[in-house]
């Protein structure tokens, strides 16, 4: 159904809500920032809700809608604030680097138990310090490096299994091991770098 400048409250709209179990909602603006899929992730809902997610993920998307949701209400703010707190500014990064991560092309479905490490380890503040626009690329490289250095806990995913505090201490010791030779370079030089630096390098 297309809504007239994004209104959900009007007749033909509220009356296809009140019969479903949910809706997506697609909004143009988001499509021509270039997010894609475009969902506004505030109007949009789901009534079957977690009862549809695996364990893996409906535990580490608790709190992913209303993050989002609060990203864009911020985002707009901002765009009116000349001066953000450090944690506006804060929320403000993550909110956009976790933007990127949902991101996905045309044809290209995502494997769930990948979906779930990205999450897990964007909460963890894991993807901070990259660029903006080289968090797709930082994910592909790590999660083709995790496939192969942390295989058991993407087969405990796979099992139907939520991430354990054992899982999750695997997950981030193969992420610094994926970012430990540039940052063993840089303190034998006496340099400090951050995550993305080490990437990069």
């Amino acid at each position: 159904i297309e809504t007239k400048a994004n209104d959900v409250s009007a007749y033909i709209p509220t009356n296809v809500i009140s019969i479903t179990d949910g809706q997506v909602f697609l909004e143009s603006d988001l499509f021509n920032k270039g997010v894609r899929p475009a969902i506004n992730v505030g109007i949009s809902v789901s009534r079957v809700g977690g009862a549809a997610q695996t364990k893996g993920m409906k535990k580490v998307s608790g709190s992913l809608r209303l993050e989002l949701a609060q990203f864009r209400e911020l985002e707009a703010f901002s765009a009116f604030a000349s001066d953000l707190d450090a944690a506006s500014k804060a929320q403000l990064e993550r909110g956009a680097r976790l933007v990127e991560l949902l991101k996905q092309d045309q044809y290209s479905p995502i494997p769930v138990e990948d979906q779930i490490v990205s999450i897990y380890l964007a909460g963890e503040g894991v993807f901070d310090s990259v660029p903006v626009g080289d968090v797709r690329r930082f994910e592909a490289e790590l999660l083709d490096e995790l496939h192969r250095s942390a295989s058991g806990v993407y087969e405990s995913i796979k099992g139907g299994k939520a991430l354990d505090a054992d899982n999750a201490k695997a997950l981030l010791e193969a992420t610094e091991k994926f970012e430990r030779p540039a940052h063993d370079a840089a303190k034998h030089e006496g340099r400090v770098i951050d995550r993305w630096q080490a990437f990069s390098n």
